[in-house]
């Protein structure tokens, strides 16, 4: 086991890490965080750190895993077509009042795997409505927001199902400390040289001004096409208000918006797809006219089936990301089971809304205008990969010529 003095300091760096690097900035904001149970140490440091660095008020709503089974073992049919929208109204308030967002997830990948998947569908769906509101200025980066992780016990054991809950816990939470860049003996200077690297790659890929992408590997034959004026984003990037800040920690990716109508051809999950507690495995689906019109998993396919009728946006992409396959996360050999993680070891694409801040004059759109510009609308945002060693990429001009941007997963 590690000792506690090391993970102490380790935890004290990520918590710094989540405010200085994340958020960027709160002085004279307030910070609304959401939690898991078992991340209370985590949200505890955070929460210090954040008031250390100005914060006014720091606001922590936990989730609680066995509140959430009782919901589904427990509840007649009408809570599932439910939510708390008072709880997202407030949130979006605070958020148009200048409030940061900080999330820590570490949810158990499979708490709902053994529940109806109508219910959940429908759950979601209520969910997805009620934050609209909230989401419209995440999205748009109209605040400053992050997500990091917290090490749980019941993802820790899906992690590393051969430790005991203990070992596992540990090797998760050294796991999260490296991935995030928090082990070294400045993560915050670290941080500094890696958003400059990949800024570098994002200004490359804006001057090349590609008009599509073209994946190919196994099972897997897909041109995303790219929207217009889009711009290639990736690590640290500048909010409505101002503030400098990292979405994700960690973060190896850059990305922009496809044409919400211009996606075609076949396309392969590399790595499982955990989704509101449902995993989902070996995804596969074809593309026509940028709308998916067949899907298909080896498990879970139910529920992927009910994510893409959430609206007539599921069924499209609102991003594309580009992850060199030799990245940290990518050469640990882990498979998180978290989404958090895992694109960032992948190549990856992203069901449903689009971030509009990677589309130049798309926060001067209305939704028709949105839609018009190619630019994705949707109640969700799923990112699921689909970048391995084995996948080729061409970058495809607007008079066709191709030219190789990744070969075997890594940057030409």
């Amino acid at each position: 086991m590690t000792g506690q003095g090391d993970f102490a300091e380790k935890l004290d760096k990520l918590a710094r890490l989540a405010v200085h690097v994340g958020l960027g900035s709160v002085a004279g904001q307030e910070v609304v965080m959401t939690a898991p149970l078992d991340a209370v140490a985590l949200a505890r440091r955070i929460t210090h750190h954040a008031y250390a660095a100005g914060a006014t008020v720091v606001t922590v709503l936990y989730n609680d895993d066995q509140a959430v089974l009782d919901r589904y073992e427990t509840a007649g049919e009408a809570s599932f077509d439910a939510a708390p929208a008072w709880l997202y109204e407030g949130m979006a308030a605070a958020f148009r009042s200048g409030a940061a967002r900080l999330a820590i997830v570490g949810e158990d990948p499979s708490l709902l795997s053994g529940q109806d998947p109508a219910k959940v569908a429908r759950a979601n769906r209520a969910r997805s409505i009620a934050y609209r509101p909230a989401l419209d200025l995440i999205a748009r980066a109209a605040i400053n927001w992050t997500i990091v992780a917290a090490a749980t016990p019941a993802w820790a054991k899906a992690a590393f199902p051969g430790l005991a809950e203990d070992a596992a816990v540990d090797a998760l939470w050294q796991a999260i400390f490296k991935a995030s860049r928090a082990d070294g003996a400045d993560p915050i200077a670290d941080w500094a040289v890696h958003n400059a690297n990949l800024r570098a790659r994002c200004d490359l890929m804006n001057a090349k001004r590609y008009s599509a992408l073209k994946f190919r590997g196994p099972r897997t034959d897909l041109e995303v096409g790219l929207a217009d004026g889009h711009i290639w984003s990736g690590g640290a990037s500048r909010s409505e208000n101002g503030i400098i800040y990292n979405a994700n920690i960690p973060s190896e990716e850059i990305f922009t918006t496809p044409h919400r109508a211009g996606v075609n051809g076949t396309v392969t999950a590399t790595k499982p797809l955990s989704y509101q507690g449902t995993l989902i495995t070996d995804i596969s689906v074809r593309f026509e006219g940028g709308a998916i019109v067949e899907a298909h998993a080896s498990a879970g396919e139910d529920v992927l089936r009910r994510i893409l009728e959430t609206d007539e946006g599921a069924r499209r992409l609102g991003e594309v990301a580009l992850v060199p396959h030799h990245s940290p996360i990518s050469n640990s050999g882990l498979l998180f089971y978290n989404t958090l993680f895992d694109e960032n070891a992948s190549c990856h694409i992203a069901l449903g809304q689009a971030y509009a801040k990677t589309v130049q004059g798309a926060d001067m759109m209305d939704g028709p205008g949105l839609i018009a510009a190619g630019i994705n609308q949707s109640l969700i945002h799923i990112d699921w990969m689909i970048g391995s060693g084995d996948i080729d990429i061409d970058g495809i001009a607007a008079d066709g010529a191709a030219e190789a941007v990744m070969r075997k997963g890594g940057w030409v």
